[in-house]
């Protein structure tokens, strides 16, 4: 065994690790499209929908708010189609989706910092939420209850994939009877309410955010295009589907209908459902500040002040709290055990890959934890809008990268590998396409949104960084004409990627250096013969590991005379 060999048998301990940083094999994916599709669904639980939703209602009045939470859903469910396609289809997490999507082996690490960065944050806006109905409901402290809600995900979350589904799957029809009961009561039995919602111009100085007085009674482009932001900073929520995605099962002739169903619903879908609470954010804050109490000012914002106004319609008040706070914890245990499982799995995808050893995925799932903590203690909640329509000018250049990246530069203009290429070796360390796209258009964006280009413009920042990414990203790629994409193009082994269906192809293949059996997308011929001059094969995991770079097969030669601009 080398000494890559230690790592590596803690890596391929795949009951708790979940293939990180790794394709995952069919011998892993053994669920059903629909017990795949309910568990992505059921991560979409969390309650900071409604106060999104609230907060931009506030500011900006229903018509703004429901106007840019549509724009924000459909542009969304667009970037997230082909990315969502891209892993199920393949079953790879989105980090090794954007390694062959313009960001090359090491480039993709940028990306996959931001993402992990969204864990971090949205597990604080989630836990903090969970505290909140812990500190009204039951007397408790928040510090207490931020400390609470991030430790109780932890036994779940230590057990990977096959804990996360079993929960999801248990906790779903709870989650629905909780949340959408006291909402159907309330508009059945005080129809009123709905010409409240319409009506509601919003209030500011609820949240800090002027002297009052409400939007104006029509639509607004700036506000429509403000609300949409703060949606927009939701959009790394479909890294998370992705990582219940990667486990699909191959795509059949048996299959192919719920297998589309599924993968849409669960994928680019997600931001339907997403949308819908958004605006009934809307419905409850104008609820509130009409009909409730108009001088509850920011609380109006609060999941937990809502649900506890709404239960307070069609329960007596100490059932309508304990039906509250049954709603919140399961609500928050349901996203954010999804948030530290995927934050796990990427901050050990960028340590891995940096320092060449493998900790366990255990380690980083304490270490995200603990930076959302932090972030609970800081109060981030306080600064939801603001944090969230900053983080949205990153988000959307790093996702609208990849999507343009797969539909128009792979699939319209021809460049870069037809297969995602995820393995080291196979690929260039840096690709200028996605990491030019990416800063170009996230520094632009963030000149917008801190005002150098005028007030007038900030609203629109997020739109910047959409659309200089929509461009930038294929004129890269015509520019450089695909040459950073493949280091090779082939990878020695003589049996095809795929099957006759197009699915990944399952092949079994001992890796001579962990001793291991991987399937064939995982492998690559490696450097080294056996003793009688038989090719031997060499896995993903090695090469990730291995800090000599021996195993790697050498680049393919520089094209003489005319270049090849599809990368082939």
């Amino acid at each position: 065994m080398r000494a890559t060999g230690g790592d590596a048998l803690l890596a391929a301990q795949d009951s708790l690790e979940d293939y990180a940083f790794r394709y995952v094999p069919r011998s892993f994916r053994r669920w059903s499209t629909s017990a795949v599709g309910v568990s992505a669904l059921g991560s979409i639980a969390f309650l900071a929908d409604f106060s999104i939703g609230a907060s931009i209602g506030v500011v900006h009045g229903t018509i703004d708010a429901v106007l840019g939470v549509l724009l924000a859903s459909a542009i969304i469910f667009v970037v997230g189609g082909p990315v969502a396609h891209c892993a199920a289809r393949y079953n790879l997490d989105l980090d090794l989706v954007a390694r062959g999507a313009g960001f090359g082996y090491y480039g993709s690490i940028i990306t996959t910092l931001v993402f992990a960065g969204f864990t971090c944050i949205f597990f604080a806006l989630e836990g903090a939420i969970m505290a909140q109905g812990l500190h009204t409901v039951l007397g408790v402290p928040l510090p207490v209850g931020y400390f609470v809600s991030t430790v109780v995900v932890v036994p779940i979350v230590i057990y990977g994939m096959r804990a996360l589904e079993r929960l999801q799957a248990w906790t779903t029809p709870l989650w629905l009877v909780l949340a959408v009961l006291p909402l159907a009561w309330l508009v059945v039995s005080d129809p009123q309410v709905l010409d409240d919602f319409t009506s509601f111009t919003g209030d500011p100085s609820a949240v800090g955010g002027g002297a009052g007085g409400g939007a104006p009674s029509g639509p607004t482009l700036s506000g429509v295009v403000a609300s949409a932001a703060v949606c927009f900073a939701l959009t790394p929520q479909l890294a998370e589907q992705v990582d219940y995605l990667r486990s699909m099962p191959p795509r059949t002739a048996e299959n192919r209908r719920s297998w589309w169903i599924w993968t849409v619903l669960a994928g680019p879908g997600w931001v339907v459902f997403s949308g819908l609470k958004q605006v009934l954010g809307v419905l409850l804050a104008a609820f509130l500040l009409t009909r409730v109490d108009p001088g509850m000012g920011a609380r109006a914002v609060e999941p937990v002040q809502q649900f506890l106004a709404l239960y307070g319609e069609l329960l007596p008040p100490w059932l309508g709290a304990v039906a509250t706070l049954a709603l919140i914890v399961v609500a928050q245990v349901k996203i954010n055990v999804t948030n530290a499982y995927s934050g796990s799995l990427a901050w050990l995808n960028v340590w891995t890959r940096v320092r060449r050893t493998y900790p366990g995925r255990t380690i980083f799932v304490v270490f995200n934890l603990a930076m959302a903590l932090g972030l609970m203690l800081l109060d981030v909640f306080s600064l939801i809008g603001f944090v969230l329509s900053l983080y949205a000018n990153i988000v959307m250049a790093w996702l609208v990268t990849i999507a343009v990246d797969l539909v128009v530069v792979r699939r319209l203009l021809g460049i870069g590998p037809q297969y995602p290429e995820f393995r080291k070796g196979m690929l260039h360390s840096w690709n200028p396409v996605g990491l030019t796209s990416v800063g170009l258009s996230s520094v632009l964006s963030l000149l917008t949104f801190f005002g150098a280009f005028g007030e007038g413009a900030r609203s629109f920042s997020v739109l910047v960084a959409i659309g200089v990414a929509a461009v930038t990203t294929p004129a890269v790629a015509l520019v450089t004409r695909g040459r950073w994409y493949l280091r090779r193009t082939d990878d020695g082994i003589a049996s095809p990627l795929v099957d006759e269906a197009g699915n990944p192809s399952g092949q079994r293949l001992r890796c001579h250096v962990t001793g291991y059996v991987f399937e064939r997308p995982d492998m690559l011929a490696s450097t080294q013969v056996g003793p009688f001059g038989e090719p031997l094969y060499v896995s993903s995991l090695a090469l990730t590991l291995d800090p000599t770079d021996s195993y790697v097969l050498p680049p393919d030669a520089p094209p003489t005379g005319a270049a090849d601009a599809r990368g082939r």
